[in-house]
């Protein structure tokens, strides 16, 4: 069941794929038992020559039974599957921890923007690194993100990271991931946006240490790979 969904590469990835799991066996199971039980209603109470029609009022209790039992059932279901989701909730995005890497990240028609704070750990300053549809993190480290957009309704999606939020057009979202395996991972706009749509996407590229270093010496103005971790702005 689990190759349904592709690898998970986040520490929070997988309380979010209890939630899809309860959901998945709770409606799963409960469906073939409802179908199965009108298939029955329908074979065993199908119609039949010279028999009447019976008009049920449903007032007895054994009647309303049908009714409240079923009810009360769903009732709990639903309750434990808040209980789940609460959790997970609470932990993506009520309790973002200390982190050392902020992110801006921009949707606009049709690419996605990330901007570093450079150097100083200061955004809107000249030292700021902005690229273009590629989105580098060191593996292992929490990561934060503001994310807002520049026109429309977009919508950050890393299927790996079980991370998808809302870009908001005058709003900024904050939110985080920490990614346990290096790799290359695809972010995609899961939002309609406009006729290029299907061509929004970019890449997050997950780096050891010392792969990162350089690539942050290669990037980010007078900046060299010896002090490119002391340099990592610090976030509470």
């Amino acid at each position: 069941m689990s190759r349904l969904l592709p690898p998970d590469v986040s520490t929070f990835g997988a309380d979010i794929d209890h939630v899809f799991w309860l959901i998945f066996w709770i409606v799963g199971v409960w469906f073939i038992v409802a179908e199965g039980a009108l298939l029955y209603a329908m074979l065993r109470y199908r119609r039949k020559p010279n028999t009447p029609a019976q008009f049920l009022h449903g007032n007895s209790a054994r009647q309303m039974a049908w009714v409240l039992i079923p009810a009360v059932v769903v009732l709990f279901l639903d309750l434990g599957i808040d209980h789940a989701g609460a959790r997970a909730w609470e932990l993506v995005k009520l309790d973002l921890p200390p982190a050392t890497t902020l992110i801006q990240v921009g949707g606009k028609q049709f690419n996605w923007i990330f901007t570093y704070p450079g150097p100083d750990g200061k955004f809107g300053t000249a030292d700021d690194v902005t690229v273009e549809n590629e989105l580098h993190v060191p593996v292992g480290q929490v990561v934060r993100f503001e994310l807002s957009s520049t026109d429309v309704i977009h919508s950050f999606f890393v299927p790996e990271l079980r991370l998808k939020q809302d870009a908001v057009p005058g709003r900024i979202i904050r939110g985080w991931f920490q990614v346990t395996a290096p790799g290359t991972y695809e972010i995609a706009c899961s939002e309609l946006c406009g006729f290029g749509h299907y061509t929004m996407h970019g890449s997050l590229i997950v780096q050891n240490a010392k792969d990162y270093e350089a690539w942050v010496s290669e990037t980010w103005p007078k900046k060299t790979a010896s002090n490119a971790s002391a340099s990592l702005t610090k976030l509470r």
